[in-house]
């Protein structure tokens, strides 16, 4: 095979994601990478150093992406109504990419100031949707937290089958935002 014209860091890395997406992060190898890139897979050591490090690039990509999301969805809103918007936001990316749970998952190594940087980004968005409610800097960290658990922890469920009784998961979603907003509102008038 010969060197692919115009392969970079961010195409490999795009080629990376739809493997994961397709096929989930487990089946993901360098020589899968290089054959949809259609380059042999020593070519792609221009570009990541190891599949650790792809791996540590796609989560840098979905991080981002998922703070792009946010970010967009609370733009213009506040309180309860931008809680529930970023709740669907993170709901809407995990159901188009229920593959990519585990990067949204783990705490960067501290040592990674980009992926901390980036996991940072994702958090500072939901402080600033959390501010209208009054909570200072350990109260938003826990209510953010909180927050994370319940709509990760839903979208996780529900990306790999986790409910299977016939009521409409999309009336339960509305039912846990109703309740995470309810919650957040009691948490800060107990303060």
């Amino acid at each position: 095979m010969s060197p692919r014209a115009g392969l970079t860091t961010d195409a490999v890395v795009t080629i990376a994601i739809s493997v994961v997406d397709e096929t989930g992060p487990g089946d993901l190898t360098l020589a899968k990478v290089a054959e949809r890139a259609g380059v042999a897979a020593p070519s792609l050591y221009k570009h990541v150093r190891s599949l650790a490090d792809l791996r540590r690039l796609i989560d840098l990509r979905v991080v981002r992406e998922m703070a792009d999301a946010l970010r967009a969805a609370a733009t213009g809103r506040e309180r309860g109504d931008a809680v529930a918007a970023i709740a669907d936001a993170y709901r809407d990316y995990l159901r188009r990419h229920p593959h990519r749970t585990g990067a949204l998952t783990v705490a960067p190594d501290q040592g990674d100031a980009e992926l901390s940087n980036a996991t940072h980004a994702v958090a500072e968005v939901v402080f600033a949707v959390l501010r209208p409610f009054g909570f200072d800097h350990g109260q938003a960290v826990h209510a953010t937290r909180c927050l994370r658990a319940a709509v990760h922890g839903f979208a996780g469920l529900e990306a790999s089958g986790g409910f299977g009784r016939p009521e409409d998961v999309g009336q339960s979603f509305e039912v846990l935002k109703t309740m995470l907003v309810q919650g957040l509102t009691t948490y800060s008038e107990q303060q």
